[in-house]
């Protein structure tokens, strides 16, 4: 039977939403939110959610009366309710397929623009400064340089295979996965220890309760002198107030981030204004090749559900929700 897919997403441009429409399945039909409306007609119809980056609330869900499943187009789940889901026995399904190597890309467009003052060099040329010589003494090669990954899962280890090519020295933190065999890297048996030896401290981790503010003050300070942070994972991992101090006295050279915890952020932010930050508008993973990957396996998933199989990769949280006995569940008859 035909199926409605709701992609709640409010910023989405007409584009973006053209491309998801060319990956429905043949029948189904994708609804978007109108202009200034509360979403209730859109949640009141729909059997699926797909979602970036927007919370899906208790209030969502109750006003979701055919809801099967909610698929995030991404990795990142903290906005989403999980007790209601929990309590309506819908699954939340995420998406790591596409998302890997363009945020393994970025992150090592982040470090390279912020070794080589990338912006500064581009916009003084625009404004009639030929910076040849004066970025020269503080303009860095990533050949040699110790690149600290604060997690090792799928992106973190598309950045070690990137890094590698450069000649970087690769460690990483994460108590959960062992070195890769196909891997020249060396696992630190602490984060303290990681943040006093790299060079580059870059974070690869989700969003938890347990790891808000995994940078913070204290952290700042044990990381090695003139050191630098990417952060193209969330912007709540990260103490913004800490940064902007350990930014201000030179504790940390740079900063590099592709989130942060208000988005967009309000323009008194001071992080706007520092030269040896770069911001990015949470692009990490918006490529369109990485778009049409994620669609892909977006629909292979709602399908799964549709016909009652096990979604793939369900958050941990809710996987007995489903099974291979289970399959998808619904509180609605087709």
């Amino acid at each position: 039977m035909p199926y409605t897919v709701f992609y709640m997403n409010r910023r989405a441009t007409e584009e973006v939403c053209q491309i998801i429409r060319e990956h429905l399945p043949p029948g189904w039909t994708l609804t978007t939110p109108t202009a200034d409306g509360d979403y209730s007609a859109e949640l009141a119809s729909c059997d699926f959610i797909l979602v970036a980056d927007e919370a899906i609330t208790a209030e969502h869900i109750s006003a979701s009366p055919r809801l099967r499943m909610i698929q995030h187009q991404g990795v990142g789940y903290e906005r989403i309710d999980l007790e209601a889901c929990r309590a309506r026995r819908i699954p939340v399904a995420l998406i790591p397929e596409g998302t890997s190597v363009a945020v393994a890309e970025h992150t090592l467009l982040l470090i390279l623009a912020v070794y080589r003052h990338l912006l500064r060099a581009a916009t003084g040329v625009q404004q009639g400064r030929w910076m040849q010589w004066e970025l020269r003494s503080d303009s860095f090669d990533l050949y040699g340089k110790t690149l600290g990954l604060v997690g090792l899962g799928s992106i973190g280890r598309e950045v070690a295979r990137r890094a590698q090519a450069f000649g970087a020295r690769i460690i990483y933190y994460d108590p959960w996965v062992s070195p890769p065999a196909n891997l020249a890297i060396t696992r630190k048996e602490s984060l303290e220890g990681l943040l006093g030896e790299a060079d580059i401290v870059s974070l690869h981790v989700p969003l938890t309760a347990g790891n808000r503010n995994l940078i913070n003050s204290r952290t700042l300070q044990l990381m090695k002198p003139g050191a630098v942070l990417i952060n193209p994972s969330r912007g709540g991992l990260v103490d913004e107030e800490a940064l902007t101090e350990a930014l201000a006295t030179g504790r940390v050279a740079a900063a590099a981030l592709d989130v942060l915890n208000e988005e967009p952020p309000d323009p008194s932010n001071p992080l706007l204004r520092m030269e040896n930050v770069l911001i990015t508008p949470h692009i990490a993973a918006g490529t369109r090749d990485a778009l049409e990957n994620k669609m892909r396996s977006a629909f292979a998933n709602l399908l799964r559900c549709s016909r009652g199989e096990s979604p793939a990769n369900v958050v941990q949280e809710l996987k007995d929700l489903t099974g291979e006995d289970q399959g998808c569940h619904s509180t609605v008859k087709n």
